[in-house]
């Protein structure tokens, strides 16, 4: 299984040689493909070979790469890696509305519910998480009264303070959009390799979004981030070390039914519960709770 989180910050030359990557420049080395989960080109500086990207494309190595502000803005996918893609995207496009609706409540639910333990886990007492926590009750099929939108006003404000929103520009805010764009990735090169179409989501179906059903399946796991940014970053700026610790979130930890597991293997696991979901083998979507901030041991 692979483990290594990799983060490129400075001018080198990346190669395959050998199914290694190989790095040189102003740091040299060689790191076996089949042990990268994540590789974040930050440097924009850095060069690669065709022939590497597309070795770690076929090895479904989450490959990032970084705009001018040094914050993912692009994820390399595997293309057509799935035996049969077609017809996974037919049983996508084919569910019913009531399945789909059905699906989103299970999102929001989960969602909030993971929210109220971010707010327990922080220090705040029974009132502000109770207060969360009673939301879930309110959920309604495709959530048609905009519960989520609710309960993300009000978890934000008492999480980050009454004056915080999450369309201004700040520290907070940047360690939150690494993390989720962290998350986001890695799901969707999951959803690529078990052969599903990212743009057409559940709840989310915008056409200028190539990454819906993504941004539907993260919604559960976005506490987790926040967790992370209230208990590590708060007072300080997005330095490359937090970088790098944000890119090691796929190998913390979060429960699954009742097991544990990282985030990585958990996102696959929800995948595949989705999948399940279309066919009709399962009647609920399984989703990832939030337990607090550990990294995962693999035996």
């Amino acid at each position: 299984m692979p483990y290594r989180n990799i983060v490129i910050s400075s001018a080198v030359h990346l190669s395959v040689k050998n199914e290694q990557l190989v790095i040189s420049g102003e740091a040299n080395g060689s790191v076996p493909i089949e042990d990268i989960r994540v590789l974040l080109v930050e440097s924009r500086q850095a060069s690669v070979t065709t022939h590497a990207l597309s070795r770690l494309a076929e090895q479904g190595v989450c490959t990032y790469f970084c705009d001018e502000k040094h914050l993912p803005c692009a994820v390399l996918l595997p293309f057509a890696q799935h035996s049969r893609q077609k017809k996974q995207i037919e049983l996508q496009l084919n569910q019913s509305k009531p399945t789909v609706k059905r699906l989103w409540r299970d999102i929001v639910v989960a969602k909030i519910a993971n929210q109220a333990r971010c707010l327990s886990l922080c220090g705040y007492g029974k009132e502000e998480v109770e207060g969360l926590s009673l939301l879930t009750r309110e959920v309604l099929s495709g959530d048609t009264t905009n519960v989520e939108g609710y309960a993300a006003a009000y978890y934000f404000k008492t999480l980050f303070g009454k004056c915080f929103t999450r369309d201004e520009e700040n520290d907070i805010n940047a360690a939150l959009n690494y993390g989720y764009a962290i998350i986001r990735g890695y799901i969707c090169r999951t959803l690529a390799v078990y052969g599903y179409e990212a743009s057409f989501g559940i709840h989310h179906c915008s056409s200028l979004n190539n990454f819906n059903l993504a941004d539907d399946l993260i919604e559960p796991f976005r506490p987790l981030v926040d967790l992370f940014v209230f208990q590590k970053c708060m007072g300080r700026p997005l330095s490359p070390e937090l970088k790098r610790q944000l890119a090691c979130l796929l190998q913390y930890e979060m429960t699954y039914r009742d097991e544990q597991h990282s985030v990585a293997y958990a996102i696959e696991l929800t995948v595949q519960s989705l999948g399940r979901c279309f066919s009709g083998a399962d009647g609920a979507l399984a989703l990832p709770v939030l337990q607090g901030l550990k990294l995962h041991e693999y035996e």
